[in-house]
């Protein structure tokens, strides 16, 4: 979760048992336990997974209830933790992208989190097989058509409050709100109920690092044992659910499935993050028509007023050596130039210089102009130019690749808008470490539990609820 959250929520007293006691399986147990869950999931035929907080902790987010976690810091009094890892470029962790693979192989039928940290939906979980009942600090919504808008930047406000963003579907414009709860807010309906159903038809409903102790959440996996169905708790501490429950695991919640996946020879494949930015040219004859004014802006794909936060500065230079180099270095990044009408066509080279966080210093952007020719709105298809990415940055085994997916063309004034797909991290999940392309340290609680063994964009297009855009507004 942001460390941020717990602050724009609502004051409540009571937030439920807090500083509990981590409980670890001798390893003998420990094993047993992951081959009996291995078995239950071979066996099954419509598996859930609910998760809680305790599968992002390596990730660098702080839990909740644990000796360290965010209500336990706050009911004694403490600061909440620093992370020097930006909450916006948490990667998924080990536990994220075994359910990716799971779900890719047809043996996970459906995710329900109570996470507001987005990394389901960045992992590659399908929107319509996700609920996420708590909602997701990344997310904005249309409660007008029901659009959903994936953010790279985490929304400002928490409670279903509106943000400063409008829909960009053209028959709407309705102002976009955001879809994290806070304490009095009620569970949606839309998230609610294909939860409800699924858990009423799991086989195997599979809790990893939760407490279970936030209802009417927890009693959502307790739906499948009328029907036969079996209830694991993967988790450190102990939960009010234990009794109830046909196998509970005492331990990390990235061994236990990292075991799962080994019995089932589920390879995990790397993460490979791909970020969005706008290259905004735009020119305007002078007055004598002598010369052309122009502005070269980069800006962010989802919303041109936005920090783009992945990148922290902009060097800019030119195949004609005779212009002036720049550097941008603060928001918004935005060049503005004079040059004589008749000029020769020529390049202009961008190196943009990524923020903390990303796995690699810097992606270079070339981008031709010619002030005389025209050029047509260009669409590509999102998959297909992520997947290119994604093979070339993971047999490279490096990021900062880049790649048009969208040009869109103004006439008056002439502009060109270029939408780019941008390679940002890559991280690769192996038997004993997670390894990460340059992407800086977690929080110290994080590295502590690393060293215990804990640690392991799609065009816009009109959407029914169950899927989301990840776009420009």
């Amino acid at each position: 979760m942001s460390l941020g959250y717990a602050e724009k929520l609502s004051y409540i007293e009571d937030v439920g048992n807090v500083g509990m006691t981590e409980i670890h399986d001798p390893p003998h147990i420990l094993q047993e336990k992951i081959e009996r869950l291995t078995k239950m999931i071979r066996k099954s035929k419509h598996l859930v997974v609910f998760t809680g907080a305790g599968i992002s902790t390596s990730c660098g987010i702080p839990d909740f209830r644990g000796p360290t976690g965010i209500w336990t810091l706050q009911r004694g009094g403490n600061a909440l933790p620093e992370a020097s890892l930006p909450f916006h470029r948490a990667m998924p962790s080990r536990t994220h992208m075994a359910l990716v693979e799971l779900e890719r192989a047809g043996i996970l039928k459906f995710v329900i989190s109570q996470n507001i940290d987005g990394l389901h939906l960045r992992s590659g979980i399908p929107r319509e097989k996700l609920s996420e009942l708590h909602g997701n600090s990344f997310m904005e919504k249309c409660t007008s058509c029901g659009i959903e808008y994936f953010r790279d930047f985490e929304v400002e406000s928490v409670g279903l409050k509106e943000t400063p963003r409008r829909c960009s579907n053209d028959d709407c414009d309705a102002k976009l709100k955001d879809t994290v709860l806070d304490w009095e807010d009620a569970l949606p309906f839309e998230e609610m109920n294909p939860a409800e159903v699924h858990c009423a038809k799991a086989d195997v409903v599979l809790c990893l690092g939760t407490s279970l102790q936030i209802t009417p959440a927890c009693n959502l996996p307790l739906k499948c044992l009328p029907g036969g169905g079996k209830f694991v708790i993967v988790n450190l501490q102990k939960t009010p659910k234990d009794k109830k429950a046909n196998l509970v695991i005492h331990g990390f919640v990235d061994k236990v499935i990292g075991g799962v996946m080994d019995l089932l020879n589920l390879r995990i494949r790397p993460f490979v993050r791909i970020d969005l930015l706008q290259t905004i040219f735009t020119q305007a004859m002078s007055l004598d028509q002598r010369y052309v004014n122009w502005t070269l802006r980069v800006a962010s794909a989802h919303d041109k007023r936005a920090l783009i936060p992945f990148v922290k500065s902009v060097e800019v230079s030119f195949s004609d050596h005779t212009m002036k180099e720049a550097v941008l270095d603060k928001h918004p990044f935005q060049l503005k130039r004079r040059t004589v009408w008749k000029i020769e066509p020529f390049d202009v080279i961008l190196k943009v210089n990524f923020s903390e966080g990303c796995g690699c210093s810097c992606s270079r952007i070339k981008i031709p102009i010619d002030f005389h020719a025209s050029r047509d709105d260009l669409t590509r298809d999102n998959d297909h130019v992520f997947g290119k990415l994604k093979s070339k940055a993971i047999k490279s085994r490096s990021c900062g690749q880049n790649s048009v997916i969208e040009r869109k063309l103004i006439t008056s004034p002439k502009t060109e808008a270029i939408t780019r797909a941008v390679v940002t991290n890559i991280r690769w999940y192996d038997e004993m470490t997670v390894k990460t392309s340059g992407a800086g340290s977690l929080s110290k609680c994080s590295l502590k539990r690393r060293k215990e063994g804990k640690n392991e964009t799609e065009a816009a297009r009109k959407l029914p609820k169950g899927q989301y855009r990840d776009k420009k507004i």
